[in-house]
């Protein structure tokens, strides 16, 4: 929450909402509210009004769960199309069957609760970027310097044209400087292209010096900022710092510890004389990721090697059949690994992504609700 805290003050002109899950709690603990809420939304998504939501009714419901929290789309990130998934999972339990409306209450209960926690710990900053911020940066006395190095590692050392340095500079610069993800193609199609064919085309192809640069990138940023100023960009902003102190908390409290490795312990498959393969020892990690505050394995690559690393050094991988006592002895040793690597060497991963639905018009199952994602342009 602190860091959302910064990111608010850093970026006051630019954020339109902060999601931290304080809504969503509210309307879920607000029990008259929340049964109408259902009632309301089972009704709008049994297309066939026979009383119970097949998967195929509940896939409306679940991507709206998302938009919600301001998720991305699917397809347009590894960890969102992880949680997409688990959302259904858990309303279906992992069956394709359907489910009736006190089921669909109960887990929606749950899943909100759950997302609400998660968006506490780490919020969703929702940005709309119009240009205000660049042209503070162009403005400033950052620029030059900033614009030194980044052309000190874009350099035509290799001979590079003028337009292949710019593109190059501009993807050095993130939404800290007013810059939208330039990795999205409608950023590129609408803002980043239009602003290159401004340029004078005569030198675009043909190799700069450092002054040139400073003058040609200095003129680009102004043409993308005016682009910007037409077509502002609202961005979906994390950012998340894995250290290991949520695995620390999590093993020095023995009692729920041993609560959650009993839970994992219960959900793997047995083999004959009720053992597992040490297979399922990855699965278990992912089950108690959020509760070490680790994200989903295959979401963050630094995370994934260091867990790679942590499964080498407990011999965890070799598929041999283990019995309860060395399956929770093995977790807890895998734990240790983890914390004690990110405790050394902390890992910050920060995401942008942009969103391209209108954030102003209300998700169509979600709202008038505290749960329809609460974004319009900042007061003039």
């Amino acid at each position: 929450m602190e860091q959302a805290q910064q990111q608010v003050r850093r970026k006051r002109n630019g954020v339109v909402q902060v999601q931290d899950g304080s809504d969503i709690r509210a309307l879920v603990e607000n029990k008259e509210a929340f049964a109408k809420f259902v009632d309301d939304r089972f009704r709008k998504l049994d297309v066939d009004g026979d009383g119970r939501l097949s998967v195929k009714e509940l896939q409306p419901a679940v991507a709206d769960i998302g938009a919600a929290i301001g998720l991305p789309a699917r397809g347009s990130s590894g960890q969102a199309d992880h949680i997409y998934a688990e959302v259904l999972n858990e309303f279906t339990h992992g069956r394709q069957h359907s489910v009736s409306k006190s089921e669909f209450q109960h887990v929606l209960s749950d899943i909100l609760l759950g997302m609400a926690a998660g968006l506490q710990r780490d919020p969703i900053v929702i940005l709309r970027i119009n240009g205000e911020d660049l042209n503070e940066f162009v403005d400033s006395p950052r620029y030059e310097p900033e614009a030194a190095a980044i052309f000190s590692q874009v350099d035509a050392r290799n001979n590079a044209s003028l337009r292949q340095c710019l593109l190059a500079a501009l993807r050095q610069l993130t939404v800290d400087h007013g810059v939208p993800p330039v990795s999205d193609s409608w950023v590129v199609e609408n803002i980043v292209e239009p602003a290159m064919q401004e340029l004078n085309s005569d030198q675009l192809d043909h190799p700069v010096s450092q002054g040139a640069f400073f003058q040609e990138f200095k003129k680009f940023l102004g043409l993308i900022t005016r682009r910007l100023q037409q077509h502002p960009v609202i961005v979906a902003h994390t950012e998340n710092t894995f250290d290991g102190s949520g695995i620390r908390k999590l093993l020095s409290n023995k009692f729920e510890f041993d609560k959650l490795l009993d839970s994992v312990w219960s959900g793997v498959p047995k083999e004959h004389k009720d053992k597992t393969s040490k297979e399922y020892l990855r699965v278990a990690l992912d089950k108690i990721a959020d509760s070490a505050s680790l994200p989903p394995y295959g979401a963050v690559d630094q995370v994934d090697a260091v867990v790679n690393e942590a499964f080498k050094m407990a011999k965890a991988d070799d598929g041999k059949a283990v019995d309860e006592a060395e399956f929770k002895k093995l977790l807890t040793e895998i734990l240790g690994a983890i914390m004690l690597q990110l405790d050394g060497n902390p890992i910050s991963v920060s995401t942008n992504t942009v969103v391209h639905e209108p954030m102003s018009a209300p998700s169509p199952l979600l709202s008038p609700t505290p749960l329809s994602p609460m974004v319009s342009s900042p007061s003039e």
